[in-house]
């Protein structure tokens, strides 16, 4: 029976939607993640090549549109670009994002007319996860929400990530869907349906039983650890007033004051954490800087605290260069530490090639031109040595594992997601932020300008999370430890290694197909 072009269509939807409602920001019905992507799976191995490869297209530029919406409020509200340029630039990033889907189609393909349904149930999930490894680094990277950050809302099913991080999470997610697909191509076979199902339930029974093994053990080891008071405010500045000269005093005394109230509290911080550029200026010689450097030697605390830098160059002072820095004010008002966003936005803190294109040079003065920081020596507080995640630096793995490769004993991710509005993306920023801390059994302090604000234990739960777009702030206990998970001294490797067999098994067919040829 033919697959026809309207079965396609209605196969591609019907994953989209399951999708969408699965996904954490979105419907949060995380269940739904073991069979959203048959029906685009069957359709791929139904369809003709062409029908597939346009299904893959219409599902990734479709499945992203629904995560990524909120671009064109930040591109439009804060910057400046008119709906005409906006809407386009959204739909290039989700025609960019939707070309790995279509890449997958065709291996999917090729490793179902080629290989065996055994070696295909494992190639398939290779395949994708290779692929979102491969978009979280290439062209400066854009992990955005894979797959795997669906069960963020279920902390005992994703305990198996501090062995192979949130990529094995999402290979076990396309090996169910892969299986389910092949059960529905192939249910007719009734032995190879029993094949498929023993390697994988040994899969998912091994993952199940670890995390299970894992959560108590943790739960248990918990309360022997060090721990560390730690307070966080969110000061609730509106994104449109923020670099407003006139509101820049009232800023940095509405954090101060904050702070003081939080001093009164039990158990008193040893540590106040305060959002990405909550300092609003340059604190060179700066007036402003005198209630912070008031605040922490009245009350003899230490304040990490976002600010913009800037440094001069010895040799050549006109030479300036721009940092979105964290600063680590002692409790004598000394700055003892800092450290500086390693990854950063762009066409948001910096235009890529501007070197090689000097027609953009507007843009350059328009978006800014900030220099990436170094990981390395985490700066220290008492007990603590903090590895700093600023703004989106919370998606990538790689960043956190570093950090904790570096010393780290605590994460504190601070941003600013005023520019997300009330749209689903805090809520999925928080999703991901909340796989960083379980990667590397780091306790994550987060603070946000206007939230989600909270803490997040080595398990992945959150603790006293703030609303959205409220003034608040809360101090908590946090776990301080020393142990290196298996993701962090190798198992970060899981997805490069996915990456490159799955590059194999597409030799492989090549390979195997001229020889057909030649025969």
């Amino acid at each position: 029976m033919k697959y026809s072009p309207r079965s396609a269509v209605l196969a591609g939807s019907a994953t989209v939607l399951l999708l969408w409602v699965a996904l954490f920001g979105n419907g949060t019905f995380w269940p739904l993640l073991a069979v959203a992507c048959v029906p685009f799976f069957i359709s791929i191995c139904k369809g003709t090549a062409r029908q597939a490869l346009l299904t893959g297209l219409f599902v990734g530029i479709v499945h992203f549109l629904l995560l990524l919406y909120w671009i064109v409020s930040v591109l439009g509200q804060y910057g400046g670009l008119p709906l005409y340029l906006s809407v386009p630039a959204l739909l290039l990033l989700c025609l960019y994002m939707a070309a790995y889907l279509v890449v997958f189609v065709l291996l999917t393909r090729l490793f179902v007319q080629r290989f065996d349904p055994l070696l295909a149930l494992f190639l398939i999930p290779c395949a994708w996860v290779g692929l979102d490894w491969l978009r979280s680094f290439l062209f400066s990277g854009f992990p955005w929400m894979d797959l795997g950050y669906g069960l963020a809302g279920v902390p005992l099913l994703f305990q198996s990530a501090d062995i192979w991080g949130h990529h094995g999470l999402t290979f076990l997610i396309i090996m169910l869907n892969t299986f389910f697909t092949q059960l529905i191509l192939n249910r007719s076979e009734k032995k190879l349906v029993g094949q498929l199902a023993i390697p994988v339930s040994l899969v998912f029974i091994a993952a199940t039983i670890y995390s299970g093994w894992r959560w108590q053990q943790l739960e248990n080891g918990l309360e022997e650890a060090e721990f560390m008071n730690v307070a966080v405010v969110q000061g609730n500045i509106d994104q449109g007033q923020k670099w407003d000269p006139a509101r820049r005093a009232s800023t940095v005394m509405g954090y101060v004051e904050q702070s003081r109230s939080l001093m009164r509290k039990t158990p008193k911080p040893e540590l106040l954490v305060w959002p990405e550029t909550s300092l609003p200026f340059y604190p060179f010689q700066n007036l402003l800087l005198a209630p912070v450097i008031q605040l922490v030697i009245e009350e003899q605390v230490m304040l990490l605290t976002g600010s913009p830098w800037y440094e001069r160059d010895s040799l050549q002072p006109e030479n300036i260069q721009f940092f979105n820095s964290s600063l680590l004010f002692d409790t004598q008002g000394n700055i003892v530490a800092r450290t500086s966003k390693s990854h950063l936005v762009p066409f948001g803190e910096y235009v890529p090639l501007k070197e090689f294109l000097p027609f953009i040079a507007p843009l350059v003065e328009a978006v800014g031109d900030f220099r990436p920081g170094q990981i390395r020596n985490p700066p220290a507080c008492k007990k603590a040595r903090i590895g700093v995640l600023i703004c989106f630096e919370s998606v990538f793995a790689d960043i956190s594992r570093k950090w904790v490769d570096e010393g780290a004993n605590l994460l504190v991710n601070m941003t600013n997601d005023a520019w997300y509005g009330r749209s689903s993306a805090p809520y999925q920023t928080l999703a991901m932020t909340r796989l960083r801390a379980v990667e590397t059994r780091r306790a994550i302090v987060r603070s946000a300008n206007t939230g989600f604000s909270g803490f997040i234990d080595p398990m992945g739960r959150v603790h006293k999370l703030s609303p959205l777009f409220e003034l608040w702030e809360a101090v908590q206990k946090v776990q301080i430890r020393e142990d290196r998970t298996f993701f962090v001294r190798g198992g970060y490797l899981f997805a490069p290694v996915c990456f490159l067999l799955a590059f194999i098994g597409f030799v492989f067919v090549g390979k195997r197909k001229r020889m057909n040829q030649i025969r």
